[in-house]
């Protein structure tokens, strides 16, 4: 049977014998491969069954501190970094809005009116004599002109779908905001209650150094030491005096921190603290390793700008393709204006075009490379925030074990060097003992004291960067995503004709 091409079906198959070799030479999209080795568990977590329980979002609370939950709550609020978090999302939700309006037709209203004179000249007799008309009149016309650009390859879904993961990774961003300020927060309240702890050893210790000091004393009125025995003593009360003023420093400091962290100035801030040894010690539990790609808003900030670049890369292939772009116009036009608007004037028009690039100087090539260059640095930096997520945990986890053991150990230093102290007191005033052993009794005491109260802060700032190296802390990440899709858009990245 003979086949016979009509006249509107032979244009047809020639133009898309066109567009599928046009396809054909368009360059090739090699997908990368971004395969994740993730360990079965932590090296550094408590040997047995591993914990699968993640901590819970308020985790701050464990520490049983009112006012450090308050503070936490209020930074949430107000804090000047995660508004400006926020008002990235909003930017990044309007450019989504943005890259989304040419998959709609573009509708503009508009009016005009003309008055204009026109000359035609005419030829009289054959003397090379000319005689002019001169016609001068008015036109109006009222249209409404629609445009729209057939997406036929993807094109503008892809620009679409890159715009919406870059608005889901500005989410994700917040939240990284958002978790590193609640552990500045905790951490700077920490260092707050150090540092009145330390105030208050340090305090104790010249009350204590200057008892010793009056018991010198009664033994010089009684002819049993010397003005040097006194003048050692007093150079250890004057030196612990002298650690006040810069222990204040720091806590006035932090409390400034504190204050810029809630975005209130240090004159509207009061911080009762207290002291470290009211703060609850938490039990952390982490999970799987496998729970930090979702758990931790980084890497789902990453994942999402990577696949955010894929569809980049997808629209840069797609823009070496055919363009079909679709016109019409329909209104009113009329040399009368009263009679602009009658059925008679009316006028419509339509048209359609493609546009297919020959030669740009390499420009789309350009593109397309430039593309493929930042999807493979993100996707490099989608692995290191994976790899460097594992080992924050594993550090965090050795941190907390050890700064719970060097606290263990050095307690008992304290209670030892505090049951030498009593009995150096005691044989001081009975007057059996040694001046000198008294000195390095008492100064050992006091720096024992000292780095106990740093230990504690050690510690519970340790548990605060296991928290933190967790991810712990921010909403679903199913949620943020829907903001960010609320059409329930999916991206499935549409095959392109086939390519060589």
């Amino acid at each position: 049977m003979r086949t016979t091409w009509g006249a509107c079906e032979q244009p047809r198959a020639t133009a898309l014998i066109f567009i599928a070799l046009l396809a054909g030479c368009m360059p090739n999209d090699n997908r990368v491969e971004s395969s994740l080795d993730v360990p079965e568990t932590y090296r550094a977590a408590p040997r047995g069954k591993p914990d699968v329980a993640l901590p819970q979002l308020d985790w701050w609370r464990e520490f049983r501190s009112p006012e450090l939950t308050a503070l936490i709550e209020e930074a949430q609020q107000v804090n000047l970094d995660i508004a400006a978090a926020s008002a990235r999302i909003a930017q990044a939700d309007a450019q989504a809005r943005i890259a989304g309006a040419p998959l709609l037709p573009s509708v503009t209203a508009g009016g005009s009116g003309t008055h204009s004179r026109r000359s035609i000249a005419t030829s009289v007799g054959g003397n090379n004599t000319f005689s002019g008309v001169s016609r001068e009149g008015n036109l109006y016309q009222a249209a409404l002109t629609a445009s729209y650009e057939i997406d036929f390859w993807g094109k503008n879904r892809a620009l679409l779908e890159a715009a919406r993961n870059t608005a889901v990774a500005s989410r994700f961003d917040r939240e990284v905001v958002a978790l590193s300020t609640v552990a500045s927060v905790a951490n700077t309240y920490f260092q707050v209650l150090a540092a009145q702890d330390r105030l208050a050893n340090a305090r104790e210790n010249v009350r204590s150094a200057s008892g010793v000091l009056d018991l010198i004393k009664k033994r010089l009125e009684a002819g049993t030491t010397t003005g040097l025995e006194i003048a050692q003593q007093e150079a250890l009360v004057a030196q612990q005096r002298a650690l006040i003023p810069p222990l204040t420093q720091t806590l006035r400091q932090n409390i400034a921190a504190l204050s810029v962290l809630i975005a209130r100035p240090p004159e509207r801030i009061a911080i009762h603290g207290g002291s470290m040894q009211r703060v609850a010690i938490p039990r952390v539990t982490p999970g799987l390793p496998s729970d930090l790609l979702t758990q931790r808003p980084d890497i789902r900030e990453a994942e999402s700008k990577l696949i955010a670049a894929d569809a980049n890369v997808y629209a840069a292939r797609a823009a070496f393709l055919p363009s079909i772009q679709l016109t019409g116009q329909d209104g009113f036009q009329s040399a009368i204006l009263r009679s602009l608007f009658r059925p008679e004037a009316a006028f419509f028009s339509l048209a359609a075009g493609l546009t297919q690039p020959i030669f740009d100087n390499g420009n789309l090539l350009g593109n397309l490379e430039q593309q493929k260059a930042k999807q493979e640095e993100l996707l490099q930096v989608y692995r290191k925030s994976v790899i460097s997520a594992f080992a924050d945990v594993d550090n965090a986890l050795v941190a907390v074990q050890q700064q719970t053991e060097f606290e263990r150990l050095q307690l008992v230093v304290v209670e030892a060097l505090q049951r030498a102290f009593r009995i150096a007191e005691t044989r001081l005033r009975e007057g059996t003992v040694d001046l000198v052993t008294v000195l390095i009794t008492q100064q050992a005491l006091f720096q024992a004291v000292d780095a106990l109260t740093q230990a504690r802060l050690a510690r519970l700032q340790a548990i605060v960067s296991l928290y933190q190296a967790l991810g712990g802390g921010w909403p679903p990440a199913e949620a943020l995503v829907a903001q960010a899709n609320p059409g329930g858009y999916v991206w499935s990245g549409i095959p392109l004709p086939a390519t060589k």
